[in-house]
């Protein structure tokens, strides 16, 4: 009777240990299929721009997203980002995303030909003032001791 009720409690224990992990929650498809679409950010901003830089995605300096092209489809979570910016790097490459039940963009970039599931590395950024035609990508970042939000502003391509 004893072994019973230790397993009980066990089994109890590690169920009630579940993982809250952002990219093992369930995802919001409203929020998704609001986003399906072609954009573009037009604007990166935070605190301290004109001083310091950002790097955005370990990719180029954050004000090289500025113009850049994100093609988001809802029913795969897949897509494309490419930038085009003059004085900065041209850069393109699938991406892997959803925006899970908390409000969180999971953003994977991808190689061509590559997986999401292989791919360890990913960005986490919160969703807000989503309309038909806008929504904001909010990053935090750690600027001096102090977190700092940094937003991209995204505006639908017609």
């Amino acid at each position: 009777m004893k072994k019973l009720f230790l397993l009980t409690a066990l089994t109890l224990f590690m169920v009630s240990c579940k993982s809250t992990s952002v990219t093992n929650t369930a995802v919001d498809n409203k929020t998704e299929r609001m986003m399906k679409g072609d954009w573009q950010i037009s604007s990166v901003t935070y605190p301290g721009s004109e001083y310091i830089k950002v790097q955005s995605f370990n990719l180029a300096d954050s004000q090289c997203f500025q113009g850049s092209h994100w093609k988001l489809i809802s029913n795969n979570n897949k897509g494309e980002m490419s930038l085009k910016k003059a004085d900065c790097m041209s850069f393109s490459s699938p991406i892997s995303w959803f925006v899970n039940k908390e409000g969180q963009f999971v953003l994977k970039v991808l190689n061509a030909g590559e997986k999401a599931k292989k791919v360890r590395d990913g960005y986490i950024l919160n969703v807000s003032n989503q309309t038909e035609n806008s929504f904001q990508l909010i990053d935090k970042i750690n600027v001096g001791g102090k977190m700092t939000d940094v937003v991209y502003q995204f505006e639908k391509l017609n």
